[in-house]
């Protein structure tokens, strides 16, 4: 479910968790995926890796407020669909194709 300020639920290991993308998650994502700025970002995120979901998961669940290491993510029960149809839920937060200086993940389509 999608909330007002952008909270997106997900379900890890049986648990519901929030994701919210602040702006310390996404410089977390920045910071962790390289690029050096949102329109290199948005081009990797085209065509993520599994690492590269995971560690937006990770960035957008501490977000949320989740204590979860990366490590514990990793292992964790997780579908990868619904993950990255959360994520693009927690990212339509930042507008839509046509606001320009937005990054855009097509992460609905589960291909990134």
């Amino acid at each position: 479910m999608t909330h007002p300020r952008g909270d997106v639920s997900i379900t890890i290991n049986g648990e519901d968790k929030t994701l919210r993308l602040t702006l310390g998650a996404l410089a977390d994502i920045e910071d962790k995926l390289g690029g050096g700025d949102l329109a290199a970002l948005q081009a990797r995120l085209k065509n993520p890796r599994v690492s590269d979901i995971i560690l937006i998961l990770h960035a957008l669940l501490a977000g949320g407020g989740a204590a979860l290491t990366l490590e514990a993510l990793k292992a964790s029960d997780l579908d990868l669909a619904e993950a990255t149809r959360a994520i693009a839920k927690a990212f339509e937060v930042l507008g839509g194709e046509e606001t320009p200086g937005k990054p855009q993940a097509d992460f609905a389509s589960g291909e990134g």
